[in-house]
């Protein structure tokens, strides 16, 4: 029977073995493997996520993360399905912030711009410290945003938040009560409502369903079993 080298085989565990860093979670040291992002070194520490795991992807904005670096004061925020662990990262995930969030109907404004001062008064009192732009995860000038929701250019926000992922870590730092997310939200939703020209097909097929021409294909799709759906699908392609 051959000898088994010992010395390469503790070489190869060597390998395999993850090279770990040291992280602080609520002020406990813990050591993880590098290179796995926040929230996987939550789970590996046996930590219970509950709230704030989401997507994974970066999208839904659940996972808002307050960390620092090692040697480094700075407070910063991040996502922490996005954001890899480095060796002395000291975080906590970000509880639920009680942001005021204004109750309206679109069809029911009658002035869209200037009801923005109704739902959120104090929208106009920033006072461009700019400590919501440098929350944001997700790199969006939201003081200039803000900014311009107030002036009434709500196109621009629309365009501006586009990848905002509603994660709130712009509202607890904004020392005038903003929310500045939920700001943007409704300007977008404004803007699509009623300052955006609707495609003229669009009108045209919403008489059509109105007038009920794909009644009868709707219910012959709604009585077919597994199955028969996934042949009707294969056969669109």
């Amino acid at each position: 029977m051959p000898e088994i080298d010992k010395e390469n085989v503790i070489d190869q565990e060597e390998v395999l073995r993850p090279k770990m860093v040291t992280v602080e979670i609520a002020g406990k040291t813990y050591q993880v493997p590098e290179g796995i992002t926040v929230i996987k070194a939550l789970w590996y520490t046996g930590q219970e996520v509950i709230r704030g795991a989401g997507c994974l992807g970066g999208f839904c904005g659940a996972c808002a993360t307050y960390y620092r670096t090692k040697e480094d004061p700075k407070v910063r925020t991040c996502l922490a399905c996005q954001t890899a662990v480095q060796d002395g990262m000291s975080f906590s995930m970000v509880p639920p912030f009680p942001a005021r969030k204004a109750i309206y109907h679109m069809a029911e404004l009658k002035d869209p711009k200037q009801d923005l001062f109704n739902l959120y008064p104090e929208a106009p009192l920033c006072r461009n410290c700019n400590a919501c732009t440098e929350a944001c995860p997700q790199n969006i000038d939201v003081r200039e945003g803000v900014w311009r929701a107030v002036f009434g250019d709500f196109k621009a926000v629309s365009e501006m938040f586009m990848d905002c992922v509603m994660c709130g870590l712009c509202a607890p730092v904004c020392i005038a009560d903003i929310a500045p997310s939920l700001v943007a939200l409704y300007a977008s939703r404004a803007q699509g409502v009623y300052f955006t020209e609707k495609p003229e097909r669009l009108f045209h097929r919403i008489k059509e369903i109105e007038d009920g021409q794909y009644d009868s294909e709707w219910d012959r799709i709604l009585k077919m079993n597994d199955k028969e759906l996934e042949t009707a699908c294969a056969n669109l392609k």
